[in-house]
C-alpha cells in the first residue's frame, strides 16, 4: 500500500470505530435512482462529518450540469500519445468535478477496443493495453490532484454493449491479465480511488460478484486498497459483498423498484452472520480512505447543481470552465490524425476559393439538441450515453474554416447536406479545395440511433458518407475528407482516389472541434496525432467482432492475446492504415539506437499484491536513439518502443511497451531514453499464477508506427 493510502487507512479506522452496523450499510447503498441531486448519492453520516458522497459521469465532462467544459474524448486523448496532455486533461476534468461538489468522477474508462465497432469505444483510450493504462494512469493523477476521487471503469470484458447485461465474456486467465486487466493495474499504481465493476457476466458469473475478478485479481493480486462500486443496477445479490462489491449503485435493484439488495437487506446479512462483521468493517474502511484520501474531508466544496432539472433552485450554475477551451483545442488538434497528405495539399496556403460539403462541417440541430447526445447530426464531437456531457458551445468546422478564409480573402461555398449529391458537385466544382465531412457514431446501447443499437451496425461512413466523397472527388481534384468518428471507418471505396489528396481524422475533439481542426489544417500545428486502433480494408480483417445477439449469449475471446494489431501483424494481413500511424508536415530520422542495462536475476512473487512487486516495476533498460527533424517546420514526433518475445513465448510479434512525444525545431536533433521494467518485458504464467520474463532472446523495435520500424535492438540478460 503507497504511503498516501496508509496516511488514509489510519483516518479512516479510527472513523469506522465510531461506525454503527446501520452506519457501515448505509455507506454501502447507493440511495437509489434520482433520490439524490447527482447520479449516484450516500447518505451523510454526521457522527463522523461524513456528508456522503456524490458520484457522477462522466469520463469526458460533468454530465448533467450546465458552465462546464466538453473535452475531448479519450480515443482522441490516446491518439496524442502525449502524457503531458493526458495528465493536464486529468487535472482539467478533476477541476470541473471539484467544483460542482462532486466526490466521484466515474471515469477514466480503460476498456479496450477488442471489436472495431465496440459501441463505447470511443471512451476508453484505443485497442492497446499499454496505451490504455498509460492514458488512464495520467488521468488518474490528474483529477486525484485536484481532490476528486476517480472511479476506474468499467471492470473488466465490458468491450460491447449487445447483451451487456447478461452476455458472458469467456477469457482465460494469461488473456484476462495481459491485455484486459493491465491497464486497471496501471490504475492501481495512480493510487485510483473507486473501481467501478462492469454488468457483463465473466465466465459465467457477473463482474460485480466475481470472486476470481474482484478479490482474486483486483484486491488481492493488485493490492487494491479502494472500493469496487458497482455499475448502475449491475448488482444482482447481497452477498455479492462477499465476492468483492463494496457499494451499490444506485441503490434500488431495478429502475423505480424502491427495494435493494444491500440496505435493509444487507443489514440482515450482517445480523445472521451471512456477511461478517469484518467484511463490512472493510468496506467502510475502503470507501472512507478513499474519502480522505484526496482530502475530501477537508474543505471541500457541496454539491451545487441537480443531475434531474437544470431549473431546479437547488442549482447554483457555478461556472467551473476557467480557461480549459485553450486546453481542448490543444488537445484537438495534438490529436488529429493526417492519414493522407499527397501533393502536400496541406497545409492550406491562402486558396482563392474553397467548398465545405457535409453535414458534418454544421451545427445540425445544435449541439444539445438530443439527450445523451444520441442523435448524429451536425459536427459529431463525442458519442452518445451515459459517457457525455452537455456541450456549453461547439465550434463548427464551417465556422472555424469560414473565420480563417475570411482572414486570407478566401471564398467559400457550403453544402451542409450529406444527401444532396447535386448540391455536393456544384459546392464543390471549380474550387481550389474541397472538404467533404464524413462521420461514424455509437454509443451505450439504452439510446438507439438511426438503427445502430449502441455498437455500431458495420464500419461505414454514414449517411452514405462514401458516395459523398464519391460526388465529390469527381469534380475536385484536391479533395480532402475529414472524419469524425467513434473509431476505424472502412475507407477503400475512396482512399486510393487519386483526387483525394488529403484524409484528416478528427475524431472526438468535444467542443473547440472547429478550431482545433483550423490549427492543423492551416498549419498552426504540425499534426501528431497517431492512430490508437488500426483500421483495417474490411471488417473481417479483425481478430474479433461485436456479436449482434441480446440475452444470456456466451461472447468467446478466442481471439486470446491478438487484437487490432496484433491480429493483424500474427496474420500478416496489410491494414490500410496501421496502429500507431500518423503523417506530419515535416519527416523525422532516427538514428543510433542503443539498448543498456540487463534484466539481471530474481523471479516475481506470486499472491497478494504480486503484481505491485518493486522488482517488477522498477526500470531496469534504457533504450537511447537519436531524433532528427530533417524537415523545414517544427512539430512532434512520437516514438513508439514495441517489445518481441521468443517464439517460445506464444506472444503477438510485437507489443507496444514504451512511447513519446518529442518537439523537435527544423533541423533539430534530440536524444532520447525510453525506459522499461521487467513486467514490461514479462508474460502471465497461468500455472504459477505470476509473471516471468520468457528465457531467449527479446527484440526491441523503435518506429514512427507499428509497421515502420526504423530501429532494432535486443534487451540485454
Amino acid at each position: 500500500m503507497s504511503p498516501e493510502w496508509q496516511a488514509a487507512y489510519a483516518k479512516a479506522k479510527t472513523a469506522v470505530a465510531k461506525l454503527s452496523t446501520q452506519d457501515k450499510v448505509n455507506l454501502a447503498t447507493g440511495v437509489q435512482w434520482q433520490k439524490g441531486h447527482c447520479v449516484g448519492n450516500t447518505p451523510a453520516i454526521s457522527s463522523i462529518g461524513f456528508p456522503g458522497l456524490c458520484l457522477e459521469d462522466g469520463p469526458l465532462g460533468v454530465r448533467n450540469a450546465d458552465k462546464v467544459s466538453a473535452f475531448p474524448a479519450a480515443i482522441n486523448v490516446g491518439a496524442t500519445f502525449n502524457r503531458t496532455l493526458m495528465r493536464q486533461r486529468g487535472t482539467a476534468l478533476g477541476a470541473e468535478f471539484k467544483g460542482k461538489g462532486v466526490h466521484v468522477m466515474l471515469g477514466p474508462m480503460m476498456n479496450l477496443a477488442r471489436t472495431p465497432a465496440g459501441g463505447r469505444n470511443w471512451e476508453g483510450f484505443g485497442a492497446d493495453p499499454y496505451l490504455s493504462g498509460e492514458g488512464a494512469y495520467e488521468t488518474i493523477v490528474g483529477a486525484q490532484a485536484q481532490g476528486v476521487q476517480a472511479n476506474a471503469k468499467h471492470y473488466i470484458n465490458n468491450e460491447q454493449e449487445h447483451a451487456r447485461d447478461d452476455g458472458s465474456s469467456n477469457v482465460d486467465d494469461r488473456t484476462q491479465h495481459e491485455l484486459y486487466a493491465l491497464p486497471f493495474l496501471r490504475s492501481v499504481q495512480a493510487n485510483v480511488a473507486s473501481v467501478m465493476c462492469s454488468y457483463n457476466r465473466i465466465n459465467g458469473t457477473h463482474s460485480c460478484e466475481n470472486d476470481k475478478t474482484l478479490n482474486g485479481i483486483l484486491k488481492g493480486e493488485f493490492g487494491f486498497p479502494g472500493y469496487v462500486v458497482s455499475d448502475w443496477w449491475a448488482t444482482h445479490s447481497t452477498t455479492s459483498v462477499n465476492q468483492g462489491l463494496d457499494m451499490n449503485m444506485p441503490g434500488d435493484i431495478s429502475l423505480g423498484s424502491g427495494t435493494t439488495y444491500f440496505g435493509n437487506s444487507l443489514l440482515q446479512a450482517v445480523q445472521s452472520n451471512t456477511v461478517s462483521q469484518a467484511r463490512m468493517d472493510d468496506l467502510a474502511t475502503r470507501i472512507l480512505a478513499a474519502w480522505y484520501l484526496v482530502g475530501q474531508d477537508k474543505n471541500y466544496p457541496a454539491v451545487n447543481f441537480d443531475a434531474w432539472s437544470n431549473t431546479n433552485s437547488f442549482n447554483k450554475h457555478i461556472d467551473v470552465q476557467a480557461d480549459h477551451k485553450n486546453l481542448i483545442r490543444t488537445i484537438g488538434a495534438a490529436s488529429t490524425v493526417l492519414l493522407k497528405n499527397s501533393k502536400n495539399i496541406l497545409p492550406l496556403n491562402k486558396p482563392k476559393s474553397i467548398a465545405i460539403v457535409g453535414n458534418g462541417a454544421g451545427p445540425g440541430n445544435g449541439p444539445n439538441a438530443f439527450g445523451d447526445r444520441g442523435g448524429n447530426n451536425g459536427v459529431l464531437a463525442m458519442g452518445w450515453g451515459s459517457g457525455t456531457c452537455e456541450f456549453p458551445y461547439l465550434t463548427t468546422p464551417s465556422d472555424a474554416i469560414t473565420t480563417r478564409a475570411r482572414q486570407d480573402g478566401t471564398t467559400v461555398t457550403t453544402s451542409l447536406s450529406d444527401t444532396d449529391l447535386t448540391a455536393a458537385g456544384n459546392a464543390a466544382s471549380g474550387k481550389d479545395v474541397a472538404f467533404v465531412f464524413i462521420t461514424a457514431d455509437s454509443g451505450e446501447g439504452y439510446i438507439t440511433v438511426e438503427g445502430n443499437v449502441g455498437d455500431r451496425n458495420d464500419l461505414k461512413a454514414w449517411h452514405g458518407g462514401d458516395a459523398l466523397v464519391a460526388k465529390v472527388a469527381s469534380v475536385n481534384a484536391n479533395t480532402v475528407v475529414v472524419i469524425n468518428s467513434v473509431g476505424a471507418i472502412i475507407m477503400e471505396p475512396w482512399i486510393t482516389n487519386p483526387n483525394v489528396t488529403a484524409v484528416v481524422l478528427s475524431g472526438l475533439p468535444g467542443q473547440e472541434a472547429g478550431n482545433g481542426l483550423v490549427d492543423v489544417l492551416y498549419g498552426a500545428y504540425n499534426p501528431s496525432g497517431r492512430l490508437p486502433y488500426t483500421v483495417g480494408k474490411t471488417v473481417s480483417d479483425y481478430g474479433a467482432q461485436v456479436i449482434y445477439q441480446d440475452g444470456a449469449i456466451q461472447v468467446p475471446y478466442n481471439e486470446g492475446l491478438f487484437i487490432d494489431y496484433r491480429y493483424f501483424d500474427k496474420q500478416n494481413i496489410a491494414p490500410r492504415f496501421e496502429f500507431g500511424f500518423g503523417l506530419s508536415y515535416t519527416t523525422f530520422g532516427y538514428a543510433g539506437l542503443s539498448v543498456t542495462g540487463s534484466i539481471g536475476s530474481g523471479t516475481a512473487p506470486s499472491g497478494p499484491g504480486s503484481s505491485l512487486d518493486p522488482w517488477l516495476h522498477t526500470k531496469v533498460v534504457q533504450i537511447t536513439f537519436s531524433l532528427t527533424n530533417s524537415g523545414s517546420v517544427g512539430g512532434h514526433e512520437i516514438p513508439q518502443l514495441y517489445i518481441g518475445h521468443p517464439s517460445s513465448a506464444a506472444e503477438p510479434p510485437k507489443i507496444l511497451k514504451g512511447f513519446d512525444s518529442v518537439y523537435l525545431g527544423p533541423n533539430q536533433t534530440k536524444q532520447v531514453t525510453l525506459q522499461v521494467s521487467r513486467f514490461d518485458l514479462s508474460i502471465w504464467n497461468t500455472a504459477a499464477q505470476r509473471w516471468d520474463i520468457p528465457s531467449g532472446d527479446i527484440s526491441v523495435f523503435v518506429g514512427a508506427s507499428s509497421r515502420d520500424i526504423r530501429l532494432t535492438g535486443s534487451i540485454p540478460r
